[in-house]
């Protein structure tokens, strides 16, 4: 059985006319991603991507190790890497499989029936910002276009390790290091420190 894809829905809470709603309509015609809400606007997961999240230092190291991701966006301390539909759900096991399991309490995901903060698309004249920005803008939905990190291959090895186990264990690897240099510095988890957010604009 074929399953059916839901119709990216615009905002029907954002007032017509408004930033919003513009930005609403935005993401369902350049990308076909449904949102909800207003002030700020949200992106729902779990249709067309799921969210990993950690804080903001570890996701600034994590770009810098080159790890393949997908979309990022910087929401206040925290940020969220973009990764296949379904990949939420995969996480708990990724991380007992990559022998972190409670080591990495920070990473976290979010997946169906959930939502994450919608920032402004590259070229928007404004709408919910919410403090969230896109440091890896999406890209316009083409064919064939660029898949989002996923586990496909899963059980491979090497340098045909699936995206999404990579990016896992990158962010795993990070979130611990940063919550050992702040348990040593007295620093509380999730505050940046200074160089933590270095030009987050210039990853590419």
């Amino acid at each position: 059985m074929t399953r059916a894809v839901p119709q990216p829905r615009s905002s029907p809470d954002a007032a017509p006319g408004s930033a919003d709603a513009v930005l609403a309509r935005r993401y369902a015609r350049e990308l076909g991603w449904t949102t909800a809400g207003r002030d700020p606007l949200h992106l729902l997961t779990g249709e067309s991507f799921d969210v990993l999240e950690l804080p903001a230092e570890a996701g600034h190291a994590v770009l810098r190790r080159g790890v393949r991701t997908g979309p990022v966006l910087l929401s206040g301390t925290r940020m969220g890497l973009l990764v296949a539909a379904g990949g939420a759900d995969e996480l708990p096991g990724l991380l007992d499989w990559l022998e972190w399991g409670p080591l990495a309490p920070d990473l976290t995901a979010v997946g169906a029936g959930g939502r994450v903060t919608a920032p402004p698309l590259p070229g928007s004249a404004g709408g919910s910002t919410g403090a969230a920005v896109w440091l890896r803008p999406p890209e316009p939905r083409r064919a064939p276009g660029p898949a989002l990190p996923a586990l496909a291959g899963f059980g491979s090895s090497g340098g045909d390790a699936p995206d999404l186990v990579r990016l896992v264990d990158a962010a795993a690897t990070e979130c611990h290091r940063v919550r050992l240099s702040h348990a040593r510095s007295g620093v509380p988890t999730g505050v940046l420190t200074r160089g933590s957010a270095d030009q987050p604009l210039a990853f590419s």
